[in-house]
């Protein structure tokens, strides 16, 4: 368990670090980065290169077995964002791995645990093999438009709880928010950080809003998360989701 500064999570847990970039919004990977700060600390998880191509330094997919019964000895409830550090539902992740973390988020119900993927197509492809609890928060990643299709994706998967996380937001996005839980939204940050267009982000807050869809946005960005802080037109969109929200179909 990690203590961190991401806004709508409280500690994190990596079962797999590293990853690959798979779409836009991995041009900048704040995880790549610091994947490769680790190394040259030498961080045990974080010594397996990945490909220079889309991967880096330190970021080559590995699972981590021993990090598995971690949860366990969290005595106090937590909310848990699985896998800042890589992509759970990466191809070269097995599904018996999967299945494996999904166990002990079930025989953890004291915890709430955050799964966020870009891998949309094998998450629902895999979806019916895993046994789903209350407990789980299960996210896609859209940066754009081009990408809007994860949301569907998500929504035939049994989770309890579905989120978007529609950052970092590089384009206008027209979402179908039937079926979905909770949006965040927010903008890139990091070196060479793209722009993020306010109306892009109100259009977004406005369908929440019509749809009493829990909304909260995490940051303008730029050249670090905070620089451009999180306020939206005079306002700190805090919104978290009802915990027993979405009902598992």
């Amino acid at each position: 368990m990690a203590a961190t500064a991401i806004e709508w999570t409280e500690v994190t847990w990596n079962p797999t670090t590293g990853c690959d970039r798979t779409s836009p919004g991995c041009d900048h990977c704040y995880a790549m980065t610091l994947a490769k700060r680790l190394k040259a600390m030498s961080q045990p998880k974080y010594q397996n290169d990945g490909d220079p191509r889309t991967s880096g330094p330190g970021f080559g997919m590995t699972m981590h077995p021993n990090t598995l019964d971690l949860p366990f000895a969290w005595h106090s409830p937590k909310t848990v964002f699985v896998n800042s550090m890589s992509d759970l539902f990466h191809p070269q992740v097995p599904e018996d791995f999967i299945q494996r973390v999904f166990e002990v988020i079930k025989a953890t119900p004291q915890h709430q645990y955050q799964i966020l993927t870009k891998r949309s197509h094998r998450l629902r492809e895999i979806a019916e093999r895993i046994e789903w609890s209350s407990n789980v928060w299960m996210g896609v990643s859209i940066e754009n438009q081009q990408y809007a299709f994860r949301a569907q994706h998500l929504k035939d998967v049994p989770a309890a709880l579905r989120f978007l996380s529609v950052e970092p937001l590089l384009g206008p996005v027209d979402l179908n928010l039937d079926g979905i839980d909770w949006v965040i939204v927010g903008g890139e940050s990091g070196i060479g950080a793209r722009a993020i267009d306010p109306n892009w982000v109100r259009t977004i807050r406005d369908h929440c809003i019509e749809s009493n869809t829990p909304f909260f946005f995490k940051q303008w960005g730029g050249r670090t998360p905070k620089q451009n802080g999180r306020i939206l037109d005079g306002v700190i969109w805090n919104d978290l989701p009802h915990v027993n929200a979405g009902v598992s179909s």
